[in-house]
């Protein structure tokens, strides 16, 4: 995605084992981040995203996926709904512009009374893995973690900087990931490591964050998903909600559904 970044600090493997036995840090600022927001921001978003955002509360997070209209995948995503008229979008770092250009394709074919923005400048990201990742981040945090589920979120602070914290990862294990501005950034890394050192706590690179969710079976753009690859066809059923109304893509899905997947 343009962005020069570490593939491993100490090795591949011993990072890989530590995320599973204690917690590992990742930068993750390469990530891409939409704002959609307005009194039709809903309406937009469930038109061109697979999944059902009926199903979501506020501070809830949701895995789904933009579809062309013949099916293939423009991406995989995670969508942050702050309120009835305020959501997130989290993207691929290499797919940040063709995934903006696609929404603002689709916004002018669909106007309505919302707002899109491409907010990845104005954010940087880590995300702390691993079984020790809540009593690491306990220590500079107020939040109630325990009460956070996965796949739910707050805004709050962590170490005196103001940041959303989602209980998300691409791991496997249970873990954040901290959405911050990018001036805190390498603050909040150099306090999460003196924190969680003593704990097992230590640098990750993407080496290992490939290998821990190829583990997990988790998908990756570019590699199980592309625009030639149907959801139905990445194991992705289960985000692909084909009973609701009206997205982009839906018609060639229920067609491949109802002729058989080309591969399972």
């Amino acid at each position: 995605g343009g962005w020069d970044m570490p593939v491993q600090y100490t090795g591949v493997i011993a990072e890989h084992l530590t995320v599973r036995s204690a917690a590992g840090l990742f930068d993750v600022s390469h990530m891409g981040e939409f704002e959609v927001s307005g009194p039709e921001a809903f309406a937009f978003l469930q038109y061109a995203t697979i999944n059902d955002l009926s199903s979501l509360v506020d501070g809830q997070v949701q895995y789904s996926a933009l579809c062309y209209p013949e099916g293939g995948i423009v991406d995989d995503i995670t969508l942050y709904r702050f309120g009835a008229e305020k959501f997130m979008l989290c993207v691929n770092a290499a797919n940040i512009d063709k995934d903006f250009d696609w929404l603002q394709e689709l916004a002018a074919q669909r106007e309505g009374d919302y707002q899109l923005v491409n907010r990845s400048a104005d954010f940087a990201q880590l995300a702390l893995q691993g079984p020790k990742a809540a009593e690491i981040l306990g220590k500079l945090t107020s939040i109630d973690l325990f009460s956070l589920k996965t796949y739910h979120f707050c805004v709050s602070d962590v170490a005196g900087m103001p940041m959303i914290v989602s209980r998300t990862g691409y791991t496997g294990e249970d873990g954040f990931e901290l959405y911050c501005a990018p001036k805190d950034a390498e603050s909040l890394w150099q306090t999460l490591i003196e924190v969680g050192a003593p704990l097992g706590l230590v640098p990750v690179g993407l080496g290992a964050r490939d290998t821990l969710r190829l583990e997990k079976a988790y998908a990756l753009y570019g590699h199980e998903l592309s625009a030639t690859i149907l959801p139905l066809e990445a194991r992705l059923g289960w985000i692909t909600k084909l009973d609701k109304e009206d997205f982009s893509g839906r018609s060639a899905l229920l067609k491949a559904k109802s002729g058989g997947v080309r591969r399972q």
